[in-house]
């Protein structure tokens, strides 16, 4: 029984380990293709690997699924997540749905949600305690959030705002914006201006969090150091 379980924790390991790689490519995927100003749909090699991408994030659902303790619960807790593994993109592509260039861009960043959500689990496994693995999980999905929307304010500005001369000034935008410092620059567009609200609303959530991780670490190096004996002094 014992070897079967350890087969199983193996096997969802490894699934796991697949999906955080397959995670990396596709940003690195998207994150070329926006520099460069490729057309995605037209790139038969992207389409083709997002929808693999996408079937193997269905499999790892149903996978999990049949492993969980409590399905009713796991159900309840990552329906998201089978949700975000749909390949909306190649289905806009086969059954030829009319989107905007706009509205094609944010379909294409939704299996980028799933693979965040992928990488923050991933980081979280790794951390050792509870508070630990949240403030890890959370400073993964934050860290996402910056560079997805860079990449975001990046393609909707950059035709149209002056101030935005290169990528590098959208990246310090965005993390300015999530820092609630401010930035002199500006979002002109609409995309650019939503960007700019969900950036700050992460940041007001995920830096709490910080405060939260550095009392737990004084607390329990408080409760250390009165659980441990005082050493005996020596006799004089």
């Amino acid at each position: 029984m014992n070897s079967s379980n350890k087969a199983i924790r193996i096997s969802l390991v490894a699934v796991r380990a697949i999906v955080f790689i397959l995670s990396a490519i596709l940003i690195v995927y998207i994150s070329i293709d926006t520099f460069t100003g490729r057309d995605f749909l037209a790139n038969a090699t992207y389409m083709r690997f997002q929808f693999w991408m996408c079937m193997f994030f269905i499999f790892d659902f149903f996978y999990e699924l049949v492993f969980a303790e409590s399905k009713v619960h796991y159900l309840k807790t990552r329906w998201l997540f089978l949700l975000l593994s749909i390949p909306y993109l190649n289905l806009v592509a086969n059954f030829n749905i009319a989107l905007t260039s706009s509205e094609l861009y944010w379909v294409r960043f939704i299996p980028l949600g799933r693979a965040t959500m992928a990488l923050a689990m991933v980081v979280g496994y790794i951390s050792k305690n509870r508070v630990s693995s949240m403030l890890a999980s959370y400073i993964m999905i934050l860290l996402a959030f910056v560079y997805f929307g860079s990449i975001i304010f990046f393609n909707a500005e950059h035709a149209s705002n002056p101030q935005v001369h290169s990528y590098w000034n959208a990246l310090w935008w965005a993390s300015m914006d999530t820092t609630t410092i401010g930035c002199d620059i500006q979002p002109v567009t609409v995309i650019g201006k939503v960007t700019s609200a969900v950036l700050a609303c992460m940041g007001v959530m995920v830096f709490p969090l910080f405060t939260v991780y550095v009392t737990s670490l004084v607390t329990r190096f408080a409760q250390s150091r009165r659980s441990t004996p005082a050493a005996p002094k020596a006799d004089q």
